[in-house]
């Protein structure tokens, strides 16, 4: 109730601000027109100067009254909160409190209603980013520490004269092995940062999907050949309209994904159909360790490792499938994923023949 009588007063004292400033236009004009040597001025036209000297008097009060400190002071008192909070947005704090206004505004209506909804939006979504941009670093961080830190460490033993030169081979093998998963890192690094970039390489052509498929399969040939694995192909002839070299990055991953992740002797299945007519899918199918669901919905995140332990030893760096996810992104696809523990996993990247 008092909000409801204090909104009426000030509705009442506007309205009888105008009836003062229009009346006083009323007076004025005349005085005007007679300083001027103006006459014989039709109706309509005194109407019209009296309401533009009306909106002028009344707009040179409200200007008068925004001077003075007492109204200055509320005006920044109402302002603070979202002053403070635009400030902690730049120092990077983005929890930030606009509980103030919640009690001042409750109609959706209000003009400022949209602009605190609008901010608080806006500091969520940057806590977000920076949360990421904070995770991106640490895991970054992580990953390059733990090689140089083998190879530092094995680069120094290799200093100690009483070494067999057995135990030099194995030293230098590791230290390899450990400079390529840098490289591998640092190359997955900068594809994905190409990728994401507001002009990334994007070059489709219209080419034979089936060819590039075999291609890519014998050209991982002794991977799958050493672990013994059988290779089960069904390609269907397919033309499609694509980037052939982001998508060979992708079929590079999966298939090698789950060599790595078969067992001796298992099996994988790699099949191109037409899905409809205008649809293509490629499925990809082991008989491998599989994932649970869990491991299922994070697999596409940077740095992920459901096995941290196992992809270490592979030298994996958990950005292969979120590069995978992007440039299937990037052609307008979908990649599906089927796994049970210890029953094999099944991969479905679904494309448009011609996304263009």
């Amino acid at each position: 109730m008092k909000k409801i009588l204090k909104k009426s007063g000030e509705i009442a004292a506007v309205i009888l601000l105008l009836f003062l400033c229009w009346s006083a236009a009323f007076f004025i004009t005349p005085w005007i027109l007679e300083l001027f040597s103006i006459h014989n001025l039709s109706f309509y036209m005194k109407q019209i100067i009296d309401s533009f000297l009306g909106f002028f008097l009344f707009g040179l009060i409200m200007y008068g009254i925004s001077r003075i400190g007492f109204v200055q002071a509320q005006q920044t008192v109402f302002f603070r909160p979202m002053i403070d909070a635009m400030k902690n947005m730049a120092r990077g704090n983005f929890n930030i409190d606009l509980s103030p206004y919640k009690k001042e505004i409750k109609n959706r209506r209000h003009p400022f209603y949209e602009i605190i909804n609008s901010i608080n939006h806006m500091a969520k979504e940057l806590g977000e980013m920076e949360q990421m941009r904070q995770e991106f670093i640490s895991n970054v961080s992580h990953e390059i520490q733990s090689p140089l830190t083998s190879i530092s460490g094995f680069a120094h033993a290799l200093k100690n004269k009483n070494l067999s030169n057995e135990e030099r081979r194995q030293y230098l093998e590791i230290i390899e092995v450990e400079s390529m998963r840098l490289s591998k890192l640092s190359d997955n690094l900068l594809k994905l940062t190409s990728l994401e970039s507001e002009h990334p390489p994007f070059e489709p052509k219209t080419y034979r999907l089936d060819q590039q498929l075999r291609r890519v399969i014998l050209s991982i040939e002794p991977q799958w050949r050493n672990k013994n694995l059988e290779m089960d192909v069904s390609l269907d002839k397919m033309t499609i309209i694509a980037d052939e070299d982001l998508l060979n990055q992708v079929w590079i991953n999966l298939i090698h994904n789950s060599i790595k992740f078969t067992p001796n002797n298992g099996k994988i299945t790699v099949s191109l159909i037409k899905k409809d007519t205008d649809r293509i899918a490629v499925i990809i199918k082991d008989t491998g360790i599989g994932m649970t669901k869990e491991v299922q919905m994070h697999i596409f995140e940077r740095f992920y490792k459901a096995d941290p332990s196992r992809s270490r030893s592979s030298g994996g760096s958990g950005l292969g499938l979120a590069i995978v996810k992007k440039i299937i992104e990037m052609h307008k696809g979908e990649i599906l994923v089927e796994s049970l523990p210890d029953e094999g996993t099944e991969i479905k990247v679904i494309l448009p023949i011609d996304f263009l």
